[in-house]
Protein backbone atom coordinates (compact mmCIF):
# COMPACT_ATOMS: atom_id res chain seq x y z
CA UNK A 1 0.00 0.00 0.00
CA UNK A 2 0.71 3.70 -0.62
CA UNK A 3 2.95 5.37 1.83
CA UNK A 4 0.88 8.45 3.08
CA UNK A 5 2.74 10.31 5.17
CA UNK A 6 3.87 12.97 2.57
CA UNK A 7 0.41 13.38 1.61
CA UNK A 8 -1.32 17.17 2.00
CA UNK A 9 -4.17 16.12 4.04
CA UNK A 10 -6.92 18.86 4.47
CA UNK A 11 -7.05 19.45 8.16
CA UNK A 12 -10.83 19.02 8.43
CA UNK A 13 -10.56 15.37 6.67
CA UNK A 14 -7.36 14.75 8.96
CA UNK A 15 -9.35 15.72 11.97
CA UNK A 16 -12.05 13.94 10.78
CA UNK A 17 -9.79 10.60 10.22
CA UNK A 18 -8.14 10.60 13.67
CA UNK A 19 -11.76 10.48 15.41
CA UNK A 20 -13.00 7.84 13.27
CA UNK A 21 -15.42 10.04 11.87
CA UNK A 22 -17.69 9.66 8.34
CA UNK A 23 -14.87 10.95 5.35
CA UNK A 24 -16.01 9.90 1.75
CA UNK A 25 -13.09 10.62 -1.18
CA UNK A 26 -13.89 11.47 -4.10
CA UNK A 27 -11.96 11.75 -7.54
CA UNK A 28 -10.87 14.81 -9.84
CA UNK A 29 -10.78 13.19 -12.92
CA UNK A 30 -14.41 13.65 -13.31
CA UNK A 31 -13.60 17.31 -13.25
CA UNK A 32 -10.45 17.41 -15.74
CA UNK A 33 -11.43 15.07 -18.02
CA UNK A 34 -15.52 13.69 -17.42
CA UNK A 35 -17.25 16.93 -18.03
CA UNK A 36 -17.02 20.55 -19.36
CA UNK A 37 -16.98 23.69 -17.75
CA UNK A 38 -19.04 24.76 -15.54
CA UNK A 39 -21.04 22.02 -15.26
CA UNK A 40 -18.01 19.72 -13.81
CA UNK A 41 -17.46 22.39 -11.31
CA UNK A 42 -21.04 23.05 -10.48
CA UNK A 43 -21.51 19.08 -10.32
CA UNK A 44 -18.16 19.02 -7.77
CA UNK A 45 -19.48 21.28 -5.36
CA UNK A 46 -22.62 19.76 -5.35
CA UNK A 47 -21.28 16.38 -4.58
CA UNK A 48 -19.53 17.74 -1.87
CA UNK A 49 -22.51 19.80 -0.25
CA UNK A 50 -24.78 16.46 -0.64
CA UNK A 51 -21.67 14.14 1.72
CA UNK A 52 -22.06 17.06 3.91
CA UNK A 53 -25.73 16.94 3.98
CA UNK A 54 -25.42 13.09 4.80
CA UNK A 55 -23.42 14.14 8.05
CA UNK A 56 -19.57 13.17 6.42
CA UNK A 57 -16.62 15.11 5.09
CA UNK A 58 -15.62 15.28 1.60
CA UNK A 59 -12.28 14.23 0.45
CA UNK A 60 -11.78 15.19 -2.82
CA UNK A 61 -8.36 13.98 -4.37
CA UNK A 62 -5.47 15.46 -6.28
CA UNK A 63 -2.30 15.98 -7.55
CA UNK A 64 -1.42 19.80 -6.89
CA UNK A 65 2.19 20.62 -8.47
CA UNK A 66 3.07 17.22 -7.64
CA UNK A 67 1.50 17.00 -3.94
CA UNK A 68 -0.90 14.66 -3.53
CA UNK A 69 -3.92 16.17 -1.93
CA UNK A 70 -6.45 14.83 0.23
CA UNK A 71 -9.81 17.42 0.41
CA UNK A 72 -9.28 19.98 -2.22
CA UNK A 73 -10.13 23.66 -1.74
CA UNK A 74 -13.21 25.27 -3.04
CA UNK A 75 -9.97 27.02 -5.64
CA UNK A 76 -8.28 24.33 -6.48
CA UNK A 77 -11.40 22.34 -7.20
CA UNK A 78 -12.07 25.25 -10.00
CA UNK A 79 -8.60 24.73 -11.31
CA UNK A 80 -9.01 21.03 -11.90
CA UNK A 81 -12.40 22.35 -13.67
CA UNK A 82 -10.64 24.63 -15.69
CA UNK A 83 -7.27 24.50 -16.20
CA UNK A 84 -5.51 23.21 -19.65
CA UNK A 85 -3.27 20.08 -19.67
CA UNK A 86 -3.94 17.97 -16.22
CA UNK A 87 -2.56 15.20 -16.52
CA UNK A 88 -4.92 12.23 -16.34
CA UNK A 89 -3.26 9.99 -13.28
CA UNK A 90 -3.52 6.36 -13.04
CA UNK A 91 -1.97 4.65 -10.34
CA UNK A 92 1.00 3.80 -12.23
CA UNK A 93 1.51 7.67 -13.00
CA UNK A 94 1.48 9.13 -9.42
CA UNK A 95 5.68 9.11 -8.94
CA UNK A 96 5.97 10.46 -13.04
CA UNK A 97 3.54 13.09 -11.98
CA UNK A 98 4.60 14.24 -8.11
CA UNK A 99 8.31 14.31 -9.51
CA UNK A 100 8.14 16.88 -12.21
CA UNK A 101 5.76 18.29 -9.74
CA UNK A 102 2.80 18.57 -12.29
CA UNK A 103 -1.11 18.67 -11.84
CA UNK A 104 -2.93 15.02 -12.18
CA UNK A 105 -6.73 14.71 -12.09
CA UNK A 106 -6.83 11.13 -10.26
CA UNK A 107 -8.83 8.22 -11.89
CA UNK A 108 -11.01 5.40 -9.90
CA UNK A 109 -7.69 3.29 -9.39
CA UNK A 110 -5.27 5.86 -8.40
CA UNK A 111 -7.85 7.82 -6.09
CA UNK A 112 -8.52 4.62 -4.29
CA UNK A 113 -4.65 3.76 -3.58
CA UNK A 114 -4.87 7.44 -2.13
CA UNK A 115 -7.64 6.84 0.00
CA UNK A 116 -6.49 3.43 1.17
CA UNK A 117 -3.11 4.93 2.51
CA UNK A 118 -5.16 7.23 4.40
CA UNK A 119 -7.62 5.35 5.96
CA UNK A 120 -10.65 6.72 4.45
CA UNK A 121 -12.89 3.58 3.03
CA UNK A 122 -15.76 5.06 1.08
CA UNK A 123 -15.19 6.33 -2.40
CA UNK A 124 -17.71 7.67 -4.53
CA UNK A 125 -17.55 8.33 -8.35
CA UNK A 126 -19.70 7.89 -11.47
CA UNK A 127 -18.81 4.87 -13.45
CA UNK A 128 -15.93 2.48 -13.42
CA UNK A 129 -13.67 1.58 -15.80
CA UNK A 130 -13.75 -1.64 -17.02
CA UNK A 131 -13.06 -4.21 -19.61
CA UNK A 132 -12.86 -2.56 -23.15
CA UNK A 133 -14.84 -4.76 -25.70
CA UNK A 134 -12.04 -5.63 -27.98
CA UNK A 135 -10.25 -6.60 -25.15
CA UNK A 136 -9.83 -10.11 -26.41
CA UNK A 137 -7.41 -8.35 -29.30
CA UNK A 138 -6.10 -5.07 -27.40
CA UNK A 139 -6.03 -6.62 -23.55
CA UNK A 140 -7.65 -3.23 -22.50
CA UNK A 141 -8.69 -3.67 -18.84
CA UNK A 142 -8.90 -1.12 -16.92
CA UNK A 143 -6.76 -0.87 -13.76
CA UNK A 144 -9.42 0.75 -12.14
CA UNK A 145 -10.82 -2.99 -11.53
CA UNK A 146 -7.29 -4.41 -9.73
CA UNK A 147 -7.54 -0.73 -7.03
CA UNK A 148 -11.64 -1.93 -6.77
CA UNK A 149 -10.30 -5.45 -5.36
CA UNK A 150 -7.27 -4.52 -3.72
CA UNK A 151 -7.81 -1.48 -1.75
CA UNK A 152 -9.81 -2.23 1.48
CA UNK A 153 -12.44 0.62 0.17
CA UNK A 154 -16.10 0.71 -0.54
CA UNK A 155 -16.22 1.50 -4.16
CA UNK A 156 -20.03 3.57 -4.74
CA UNK A 157 -20.74 3.90 -8.71
CA UNK A 158 -23.19 3.34 -11.46
CA UNK A 159 -21.62 0.21 -12.96
CA UNK A 160 -19.13 0.07 -15.63
CA UNK A 161 -19.12 3.22 -17.95
CA UNK A 162 -21.81 1.97 -20.11
CA UNK A 163 -19.40 1.34 -23.70
CA UNK A 164 -17.92 -1.15 -21.94
CA UNK A 165 -18.00 -5.20 -22.14
CA UNK A 166 -20.24 -6.21 -18.63
CA UNK A 167 -19.85 -9.41 -19.20
CA UNK A 168 -16.21 -9.45 -18.98
CA UNK A 169 -16.42 -7.17 -16.27
CA UNK A 170 -17.66 -9.42 -13.92
CA UNK A 171 -16.19 -11.87 -14.89
CA UNK A 172 -12.49 -10.23 -14.33
CA UNK A 173 -14.04 -8.95 -11.18
CA UNK A 174 -14.83 -12.77 -9.77
CA UNK A 175 -11.15 -13.51 -10.46
CA UNK A 176 -9.73 -10.56 -8.54
CA UNK A 177 -12.18 -11.92 -5.79
CA UNK A 178 -13.72 -8.53 -5.49
CA UNK A 179 -17.27 -8.85 -4.05
CA UNK A 180 -20.05 -7.04 -6.08
CA UNK A 181 -23.12 -5.60 -4.75
CA UNK A 182 -26.25 -3.93 -6.21
CA UNK A 183 -27.97 -1.01 -3.99
CA UNK A 184 -31.58 -2.13 -3.90
CA UNK A 185 -31.28 -3.44 -7.40
CA UNK A 186 -30.66 -7.81 -8.36
CA UNK A 187 -28.57 -6.32 -11.44
CA UNK A 188 -25.41 -4.70 -12.29
CA UNK A 189 -26.73 -0.91 -13.07
CA UNK A 190 -25.25 0.44 -16.43
CA UNK A 191 -24.08 3.93 -15.54
CA UNK A 192 -26.56 5.67 -17.83
CA UNK A 193 -29.26 2.82 -17.79
CA UNK A 194 -30.67 1.08 -14.11
CA UNK A 195 -30.04 -1.95 -15.59
CA UNK A 196 -27.30 -3.75 -17.36
CA UNK A 197 -29.27 -6.83 -17.41
CA UNK A 198 -26.55 -9.01 -15.64
CA UNK A 199 -27.80 -10.41 -12.73
CA UNK A 200 -25.55 -10.12 -8.92
CA UNK A 201 -25.27 -12.78 -6.49
CA UNK A 202 -25.49 -10.42 -3.58
CA UNK A 203 -27.88 -7.21 -3.20
CA UNK A 204 -28.27 -4.61 0.01
CA UNK A 205 -31.55 -2.63 0.05
CA UNK A 206 -30.34 0.02 3.18
CA UNK A 207 -26.75 1.79 3.33
CA UNK A 208 -26.14 -0.05 6.91
CA UNK A 209 -26.82 -3.58 5.71
CA UNK A 210 -23.77 -2.67 3.08
CA UNK A 211 -21.81 -1.25 5.92
CA UNK A 212 -22.21 -4.26 7.89
CA UNK A 213 -21.19 -6.32 4.78
CA UNK A 214 -17.54 -4.35 4.51
CA UNK A 215 -17.37 -4.35 8.14
CA UNK A 216 -17.91 -8.39 8.57
CA UNK A 217 -15.15 -8.53 5.82
CA UNK A 218 -12.55 -6.21 7.76
CA UNK A 219 -13.72 -8.26 10.96
CA UNK A 220 -12.53 -10.98 8.82
CA UNK A 221 -9.29 -10.19 7.39
CA UNK A 222 -10.10 -9.47 4.42
CA UNK A 223 -8.82 -6.55 3.75
CA UNK A 224 -10.35 -6.24 -0.09
CA UNK A 225 -12.33 -4.11 -1.46
CA UNK A 226 -16.25 -4.10 -2.73
CA UNK A 227 -17.90 -2.83 -5.30
CA UNK A 228 -21.41 -1.24 -5.01
CA UNK A 229 -23.60 -0.76 -8.26
CA UNK A 230 -26.15 2.31 -7.43
CA UNK A 231 -28.68 2.54 -10.30
CA UNK A 232 -29.00 6.14 -11.73
CA UNK A 233 -32.40 7.50 -10.50
CA UNK A 234 -35.21 6.36 -12.76
CA UNK A 235 -36.53 9.66 -13.82
CA UNK A 236 -33.17 10.49 -14.92
CA UNK A 237 -31.96 7.22 -16.68
CA UNK A 238 -31.87 7.14 -21.16
CA UNK A 239 -33.70 5.27 -23.45
CA UNK A 240 -31.78 1.47 -23.69
CA UNK A 241 -31.89 1.89 -27.57
CA UNK A 242 -31.10 5.25 -28.02
CA UNK A 243 -28.03 4.57 -25.90
CA UNK A 244 -27.15 1.64 -27.62
CA UNK A 245 -27.21 3.71 -30.69
CA UNK A 246 -25.69 6.45 -29.48
CA UNK A 247 -22.62 4.42 -27.86
CA UNK A 248 -21.94 2.48 -31.02
CA UNK A 249 -21.62 5.79 -33.29
CA UNK A 250 -19.55 6.77 -30.86
CA UNK A 251 -17.25 4.15 -30.33
CA UNK A 252 -16.64 4.27 -34.69
CA UNK A 253 -15.73 8.07 -33.75
CA UNK A 254 -13.05 7.22 -31.31
CA UNK A 255 -11.70 4.33 -33.84
CA UNK A 256 -11.49 6.50 -36.64
CA UNK A 257 -9.59 9.23 -34.59
CA UNK A 258 -7.32 6.79 -33.43
CA UNK A 259 -8.16 7.04 -29.44
CA UNK A 260 -6.23 4.49 -27.57
CA UNK A 261 -5.25 4.05 -23.58
CA UNK A 262 -6.60 6.68 -21.34
CA UNK A 263 -7.74 9.19 -24.04
CA UNK A 264 -10.71 6.81 -25.35
CA UNK A 265 -13.23 7.07 -21.60
CA UNK A 266 -12.95 11.00 -22.25
CA UNK A 267 -13.33 10.86 -25.61
CA UNK A 268 -16.33 8.58 -25.94
CA UNK A 269 -18.12 10.07 -23.41
CA UNK A 270 -18.05 13.68 -25.12
CA UNK A 271 -18.91 11.84 -28.52
CA UNK A 272 -22.31 10.07 -26.54
CA UNK A 273 -23.25 13.65 -25.13
CA UNK A 274 -23.52 14.87 -28.74
CA UNK A 275 -24.92 11.92 -29.89
CA UNK A 276 -28.16 12.22 -27.08
CA UNK A 277 -28.41 15.76 -27.61
CA UNK A 278 -26.70 16.76 -24.15
CA UNK A 279 -28.92 14.21 -22.44
CA UNK A 280 -26.30 11.66 -21.33
CA UNK A 281 -24.37 14.88 -19.60
CA UNK A 282 -27.49 15.52 -17.39
CA UNK A 283 -27.71 11.73 -16.74
CA UNK A 284 -24.03 12.00 -15.57
CA UNK A 285 -24.14 14.44 -13.18
CA UNK A 286 -27.62 12.97 -11.56
CA UNK A 287 -25.97 9.22 -11.07
CA UNK A 288 -22.87 11.22 -9.27
CA UNK A 289 -25.08 13.25 -7.24
CA UNK A 290 -27.33 10.07 -6.02
CA UNK A 291 -24.01 8.27 -5.26
CA UNK A 292 -23.23 10.73 -3.27
CA UNK A 293 -25.92 10.27 -1.21
CA UNK A 294 -25.65 6.84 -0.63
CA UNK A 295 -22.07 7.13 0.18
CA UNK A 296 -22.30 9.81 2.65
CA UNK A 297 -24.55 7.89 4.16
CA UNK A 298 -22.75 4.40 3.73
CA UNK A 299 -19.70 6.17 5.49
CA UNK A 300 -21.75 7.18 8.56
CA UNK A 301 -23.10 4.41 9.06
CA UNK A 302 -19.56 2.37 9.49
CA UNK A 303 -18.37 5.55 11.66
CA UNK A 304 -21.37 4.10 13.87
CA UNK A 305 -20.40 0.94 13.55
CA UNK A 306 -16.85 1.84 14.92
CA UNK A 307 -17.90 3.63 17.52
CA UNK A 308 -20.14 1.29 19.04
CA UNK A 309 -17.66 -1.90 18.23
CA UNK A 310 -15.43 0.49 20.20
CA UNK A 311 -17.85 0.39 23.23
CA UNK A 312 -18.78 -2.88 22.97
CA UNK A 313 -14.84 -4.03 23.76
Amino acid sequence: MMNGDNFQVNPQVAEALASEQAVVALETTILSHGMPYPTNLETALAVERIVRESGAIPATIGIVGGQVTVGLTEAQLEMFATKQGIVKAVERDIPMVVARELDGATTVGSSLAIAAAVGIAVFVTGGIGAVAPQAGQTFDISADLIAIAHYPCITVCAGAKAFMDIAATLEYLETQSAPVVGFQTDTLPLFYCRDSGFSLDWKCDTTEEVASFFRSQMDLGIERGLLLGVPIPKADELEPARLKHAIEVSLEKAQAAGKRGKEVTPFVLAAIKDETGGRSLSANVSLVKNNARVGGDIAVALAVDQIEGARST
